[in-house]
C-alpha cells in the first residue's frame, strides 16, 4: 500500500532508499538542502558522479547518483525545480520535478523516498506561498504516479524543514 506523509525535519536525515536533492541545472553543490546533501554524501565523490551527466538539465528533470557516505540512503535523486523568480508560472515544471523523481525511483527498483519542499527556498521567487505550492505539486505528482503505477508501492516522505514551511505544507495535506 503506497503512502505519503508530511515530516517536520530534513529530507537528508530520513532513512529511505533515495533522498531527493533540490538540484540546480548544473548539478553543482549549492546552498540549502543541496549543500547539506553534498556534505553528507561526500563533496568530491558526489561532485564527480554529478559531473558524468550532460548539463545543464532542464527544469523538472531528475537523475540519480549513489548516496556514497550517507548511511541513511542508497541513492540521491537530483530533481531540478524551477526558479519562480525567473519563470513565475512554472507549476508544471515543479510537478515534473516530483513526478520524474518518482519515476527514477521506480526505474531503479527503489520504494521509499524523502523530498525537500522543492523550489520553496531561494527558487520560490515571488510566490505568495512557495512551501504550500511545493506541497500541492508533490501531492499531485504522488496521486498521478499511484494512478499510473497502481501495483508499484512507494513510501513518500515530504519534509518541511522550518515551522513556517510545515504549517504551509500541512494546509495542503488537510
Amino acid at each position: 500500500m503506497s503512502k505519503i506523509e508530511l515530516i517536520h525535519g530534513s529530507c537528508a536525515d530520513q532513512t529511505v532508499d533515495a533522498v531527493v536533492n533540490a538540484a540546480n541545472k548544473g548539478l553543482h553543490a549549492g546552498g540549502g538542502i543541496c549543500g547539506v546533501i553534498f556534505r553528507k554524501a561526500g563533496m568530491a565523490r558526489l561532485t564527480a558522479a554529478c559531473s558524468k551527466y550532460d548539463t545543464p538539465l532542464y527544469d523538472g528533470a531528475a537523475v540519480i547518483t549513489p548516496a556514497f557516505d550517507m548511511k541513511n540512503a542508497k541513492a540521491i535523486i537530483h530533481a531540478v525545480g524551477p526558479n519562480f523568480a525567473v519563470t513565475p508560472t512554472a507549476f508544471k515544471e515543479l510537478f515534473d520535478a516530483y513526478y520524474n523523481s518518482l519515476r527514477v525511483l521506480k526505474e531503479n527498483g527503489y520504494h521509499s523516498i524523502s523530498f525537500p519542499l522543492i523550489s520553496s527556498g531561494i527558487f520560490g521567487g515571488s510566490l505568495k506561498n512557495p512551501a504550500g505550492e511545493s506541497a500541492r505539486q508533490c501531492l499531485k505528482a504522488y496521486e498521478q504516479f499511484t494512478r499510473d503505477y497502481p501495483d508499484y508501492e512507494i513510501d513518500v516522505k515530504l519534509c518541511a524543514f522550518t515551522e513556517k514551511e510545515m504549517q504551509a505544507a500541512k494546509k495542503e495535506f488537510e
